[in-house]
């Protein structure tokens, strides 16, 4: 046993000691983020130079250089940062209220398999409407202030929520459950022992979906009726044709669903450790 383990230990290392040196530099994450630069930097490369020739439209597709001008501008009267805050705050408390709201009632849903049965329907008949459809009704009922979009956001995360929540816990662990009934405990101490913990992953992976659910929630209101916030931004500049006004405002976006869904990562991380372990080793050649 022990000179099969020698063994093993050998041949990984010789292994890692095989892969060239090129191949040991895409596979670290530096050397990754290195290569996703460079591609970022060639795309924006080629675009401009493409808008400069005169290949593509500079008034259709707008040009990194306009871009980057109309960012810097905006950055400088502050106007960029008030909007970019504001479209924060209302996808974040959507995505809380609604991620949370609906996880709970998802939950609970396993209490009664019963009424599961008499709801499903009508949670598969509103998850199947496009949410953006509900937005005049929203901006009717709550006008157009902060709670519109806080409430467009909700809508669009809670079913998610909901849904990925009750379906996790359809599917926790059968013969533990029982194990732990036959052993005395009641219902709420299989739910907060077995359930719960089985779940938690799903309900975690809901956070990376309601995210872009929670922008797309706040920035929808916002084109609907707003005075301020990204979407407004997109909204007005796209509507005077002005291309490069929009893709500021388009790449803010990108850039805070990229934010969040690393934070979420980090919280993923740290709540769940065993299962980033779990994934390591199985993704290790």
């Amino acid at each position: 046993m022990t000179q099969s383990i020698s063994i093993d230990k050998t041949a990984s290392a010789s292994a890692k000691v095989g892969k060239p040196a090129t191949a040991r530099l895409i596979g670290s994450p530096w050397g990754r983020a290195c290569i996703q630069a460079a591609g970022v930097v060639a795309f924006f490369a080629i675009w401009e130079l493409a808008s400069r020739l005169g290949l593509v439209s500079a008034f259709l597709v707008g040009s990194p250089a306009k871009i980057f001008q109309v960012l810097m501008q905006s950055l400088t009267s502050g106007q960029l940062l008030v909007d970019t805050g504001y479209t924060l705050f209302e996808a974040i408390l959507g995505f809380v209220f609604g991620t949370v709201v609906g996880s709970a009632c998802g939950l609970a849903l396993w209490y009664s398999p019963l009424i599961a049965r008499l709801i499903e329907p009508f949670v598969v008949a509103i998850n199947s409407v496009p949410k953006i459809a509900f937005a005049p009704i929203v901006i009717l009922w709550f006008g157009t202030g902060l709670i519109s979009k806080v409430a467009l956001a909700v809508s669009l995360t809670a079913i998610v929520a909901l849904i990925a929540a009750y379906e996790a816990a359809k599917e926790a662990d059968p013969d533990l459950q029982a194990l732990l009934l036959t052993l005395g405990a009641d219902k709420h101490e299989v739910f907060y022992k077995v359930v719960v913990p089985f779940t938690l992953p799903y309900v975690i992976s809901t956070f990376r979906i309601n995210v872009g659910f929670g922008l797309v929630g706040a920035v929808v209101g916002e084109f609907i009726s707003s005075e301020k916030g990204l979407g407004h931004m997109i909204f007005t500049a796209s509507s005077l044709y002005d291309l490069n006004s929009v893709w500021v405002g388009l790449f803010v976006l990108m850039l805070i669903g990229f934010v969040l869904y690393f934070a979420i990562d980090m919280l993923e991380r740290r709540l769940l450790p065993w299962r980033q372990a779990t994934s390591a080793s199985t993704l290790r050649v």
